[in-house]
């Protein structure tokens, strides 16, 4: 006995990692992905029986998408009033003020409810007709199906060490959160773990269905229905399965998802809403665009994370904090409103490297990325091998870096 009560009587240490430590804050604020998930497949289970989009010609559906999308202009526009109603402090009784614009907002709400299915179809079978159209399936359908719900989109805590960019943490919490909870549950984050944090709105998750935000943005959104879309095709594949492995293979997926979400997106806005597509083809850019008198947000964004980078390898932390902050303050002055602009703001939007200048900085996981894609002769192409790779040892092979 006494042999087998000696180890229990010494200390007992337990070594969190930064995201078991932010879950002790954030367990009562995370989003609750189950109950979301089964909503949602009831929901397209019970949409799978609903045929009215079908029976429409194209040109109705081009005229039913078009509407509901003027719609949520004029949803996000009455919600900016009732915003600014409810800011002046010169108004006693907001509520009152309001009442005209609150009627309005609550009959659009319930205008778009129930015109979403609708527009959910018609757009679903757009991108996966566009999908077959590109040659990506093999079998001539979709693999998943193209499927996905509008839906408020969770926040995410990103963190990441102060001395490097890498994301160390990221935490769905609840789409409510409002910014005085966001900025303290911050401050308490970068307090409890010694690690630079940020509070980020996301348009977009690859669940299954995929859960899109509402917006006036058709362009955004049929994009965003291909990304994500793009998300699950590889989670079938090495790619997909090994993307929390390590930083480079999340950068690899996020950016093939980005420029496939791009290129089907824009196949999409040809084909069903010409009047709408750039025209520009492969979105693909290998080189930075020249630059113009006009400020480009790009650049400057592009400009700063390099320099921040060249800082924090120097061990100058404080010195590349200080600089982030006026930095952010130049592009709020710019119109681009900026909350916070640190370390998890680079190790969140620097995933997304399909641009040669963008928050990735001078990253070469990106760069090979779309090396690779503007060496593919096709989409279907460049997906299927970046779908195989397991690691960036593989993409250096592939494109021979």
């Amino acid at each position: 006995m006494i042999a087998l009560t000696v180890p229990l009587t010494k200390s007992i240490f337990f070594v969190f990692t930064p995201e078991e430590k932010a879950q002790q804050i954030t367990r009562t604020l995370e989003f609750d992905y189950v109950t979301w998930t089964l909503d949602a497949v009831a929901i397209k289970t019970g949409e799978a029986g609903i045929s009215v989009s079908q029976r429409m010609t194209p040109a109705q559906q081009h005229q039913l998408v078009v509407r509901y999308f003027e719609l949520v202009r004029d949803l996000e526009s009455v919600k900016y009033s009732v915003q600014v109603i409810y800011a002046d402090p010169r108004v006693s009784h907001p509520e009152v003020e309001a009442k005209e614009e609150l009627a309005q907002q609550e009959l659009l709400q319930t205008a778009l409810q129930r015109l979403d299915p609708l527009v959910e179809d018609i757009l679903q079978r757009q991108v996966a007709n566009t999908l077959v159209k590109m040659g990506i399936p093999r079998l001539g359908e979709a693999v998943p199906p193209v499927l996905y719900h509008t839906s408020a989109t969770p926040k995410s805590l990103i963190t990441s060490p102060r001395d490097k960019i890498v994301q160390d943490v990221n935490l769905s919490l609840m789409a409510e959160l409002t910014l005085e909870e966001t900025n303290q549950l911050e401050d308490q984050i970068e307090a409890s773990i010694g690690e630079s944090a940020l509070v980020v709105g996301t348009g977009g998750i690859g669940v299954y269905p995929t859960m899109i935000m509402r917006t006036s943005d058709l362009r955004w959104v049929v994009n965003t229905i291909a990304h994500e879309w793009t998300h699950n095709y590889l989670s079938l594949r090495a790619l997909g399965l090994n993307y929390e492995t390590t930083p480079e293979l999340r950068i690899m997926n996020e950016t093939t998802a980005s420029i496939s979400g791009n290129e089907i997106g824009e196949e999409v806005l040809k084909t069903y809403y010409p009047e709408l597509a750039s025209g520009e083809g492969n979105s693909v850019k290998l080189a930075a665009p020249i630059e113009d008198d006009a400020f480009n947000f790009q650049a400057e964004m592009h400009e700063t994370r390099v320099t921040v980078d060249e800082m924090l390898a120097q061990g100058m932390i404080d010195e590349a904090e200080a600089y982030m902050e006026l930095r952010r303050q130049m592009f709020v002055d710019q119109g681009y409103i900026i909350r916070k602009l640190n370390q998890a703001y680079f190790a969140f939007y620097g995933a997304y490297a399909d641009s040669p200048v963008s928050a990735a900085g001078d990253d070469p996981v990106g760069e090979a990325v779309r090396q690779l894609r503007a060496d593919s002769p096709s989409l279907a192409t460049f997906l299927r091998a970046m779908g195989a790779m397991n690691s960036y040892s593989d993409l250096q092979k592939t494109v021979g870096s």
